[in-house]
């Protein structure tokens, strides 16, 4: 991979360079990408970043910067840029070599090998077992899923999983409601209303009639949490774990975790209730201490809460991910105090909010479900639009903005959709290898040609040739971020590049057969990383369209 391999070079040459310059090298040396009128490929923007503590002039530095690069392998040119920056161009020879190493092993492309391999766990959807899923869980497993393949990618060991809550008021409460609704009765107060409450009573056999409450609360939640689970399978999401609350009480974790917190001082009694105190402590985000059991003996969700992640963090796990809806958002400081009054460093626990989804058709907004009269079932858009639009859609955006999902844009065979535009870049490559094999230039027994970067010179090729070398570069922003959405984007431009090179450039020529199959050396590249980074969104990327 040439940035990675660029990288360790810079980084040995920036070491001597930064000793010559009388100051320590930062930590953190981005390679950034410089604007177009640079006519550059990268930019080190590091003697700005050394100024101060050389005291010396940033272009000056840059000056020197740009003579210590002299003579490595991958670089054709660097030279230094007003203020302080140093543009490099990098050779044609190495861009090729990274195509035919692309197209040698593309699974293994992207791949971090000095980077840590240390144990994550991603928590996501994590529904409740009291309802159907909605559309914002689709988005939650968007970001959950394609967060764990790509960690995986680069080499990381990611592991996913579900949490049920399948204890406390609420599958109580459902427990009623179903046994209300069987009856033709009325829910209990704060039970559960909706229509697929009515439904799912109904679809039981006539035995039901006798059940229990907590019978109903039993069989209620084995339906609906298959459900979840088909709901789940059909989205291209499976899950390591699906983890029980219930496990937690048989096992007494939560009566554990609370020794662990009185054993660290964290915790004591007030009229009659135990509370986690951390509003007092230094490294707390919580403005205020928590009731973690109540005056009358039962524990909180709270305190179920704080035993689940610690038995994550029991289980070998260095990182614990959480992604949580928009509804969620203020629950995040109290847990993140409770994370550290069980001991752990503030950077074990991350939280990911994914922001509401509004849905319309065109220009109309589609405010509920027919089915359910109250929501909209993922499942629902899954079958209207597709899982490949769904998926593409949410990963197109960061977590935190709100999405805007059109169900007509997500429909159309045409490149106003953003997922379709991909899609059909890579079903074009492959009709091109079809109609190469058939003029001779390509087959079983011709296989494509080593790098020949004098065959590929045109803006248009190298257009390609950088952007396919960035694929590793942006898997690592998407762990960065905590997000795929740099990975979708990069696709959607990466297609956007093969398009002026489609037209301009002819890749199946009999007449130049050098240069024909040069170009199907690249043709193949930008196939083999769209369709590997649609995998790790969870995409297909059809042959035909």
């Amino acid at each position: 991979m040439i940035l990675a391999e660029l990288r360790e070079s810079l980084g040995a040459r920036a070491r001597d360079w930064a000793k010559a310059a009388g100051a320590p090298l930062p930590a953190d040396l981005p390679i950034t990408v410089p604007p177009p009128k640079m006519q550059a490929d990268l930019c080190l923007p590091w003697p700005l970043a050394m100024a101060k503590a050389a005291r010396k002039p940033p272009l000056e530095l840059a000056e020197s910067l740009a003579r210590s690069l002299t003579g490595l392998i991958v670089l054709e040119d660097a030279r230094p840029s007003p203020p302080g920056f140093v543009n490099l161009r990098l050779s044609n020879s190495a861009l090729c070599a990274n195509l035919k190493a692309v197209t040698l092993s593309p699974q293994d492309y992207g791949r971090d090998k000095g980077g840590p391999a240390r144990q994550v766990l991603i928590e996501f959807v994590s529904a409740n077992p009291t309802g159907p899923l909605h559309l914002a869980s689709g988005r939650g497993a968007t970001l959950g899923d394609c967060l764990v393949r790509i960690l995986r990618r680069l080499g990381r060991q990611a592991s996913s999983e579900y949490y049920v809550n399948d204890a406390g008021n609420q599958v109580e409460r459902l427990g009623l409601s179903l046994h209300a609704r069987r009856h033709g009765q009325e829910p209990p107060e704060k039970g559960y209303q909706g229509q697929y409450v009515t439904d799912l009573a109904r679809s039981f056999p006539a035995e039901a009639d006798s059940w229990t409450p907590q019978r109903w609360q039993q069989e209620g939640i084995k339906a609906l949490l298959a459900t979840h689970r088909e709901d789940m399978d059909s989205f291209g999401v499976s899950f390591d774990r699906w983890f029980r609350e219930s496990e937690l009480h048989v096992k007494d974790e939560l009566k554990s975790t609370l020794r662990l917190l009185q054993d660290r001082g964290m915790v004591y009694e007030k009229e009659g209730a135990v509370w986690l105190g951390t509003s007092g402590a230094a490294e707390s985000e919580d403005d205020k201490d928590r009731v973690l059991i109540k005056a009358g003996g039962t524990a909180t969700y709270f305190l179920a809460d704080i035993a689940y992640h610690e038995d994550k963090f029991s289980r070998g796990f260095a990182q614990c991910i959480d992604i949580w809806g928009a509804d969620h958002h203020g629950y995040v400081p109290r847990m993140k105090a409770a994370i550290a009054a069980l001991g752990h460093p503030p950077e074990s626990f991350q939280v990911i909010i994914h922001q509401l989804i509004h849905l319309f058709r065109g220009q109309e907004a589609v405010k509920m479900s027919k089915r359910t009269g109250e929501f909209v079932r993922l499942r629902e858009v899954v079958e209207e639009v597709g899982r490949d639009a769904c998926r593409f859609f949410f990963a197109l955006r960061t977590p935190d903005s709100h999405l805007n999902f059109d169900l007509e844009l997500a429909k159309k065979q045409s490149s106003e959709n953003p997922v379709y535009y991909c899609q059909y870049v890579h079903a074009r490559i492959c009709s091109i290898f079809r109609e190469a094999e058939k003029q001779g230039l390509f087959g079983p027994d011709l296989p494509l040609p080593g790098p020949n970067g004098s065959f590929l010179t045109s803006p248009e090729e190298r257009a390609l040739l950088l952007k396919i070398a960035w694929f590793p570069e942006v898997l690592k922003d998407c762990e960065k971020l905590l997000s795929p959405h740099p990975l979708a984007n990069y696709i959607l431009e990466l297609a956007g590049l093969y398009h002026p090179f489609y037209e301009k450039c002819r890749v199946v020529d009999p007449q130049q057969p050098q240069v024909s199959r040069a170009r199907l050396l690249l043709c193949a590249g930008v196939r083999d990383v769209i369709a590997q980074g649609l995998g790790l969104l969870g995409v297909s990327a059809p042959e035909q369209m």
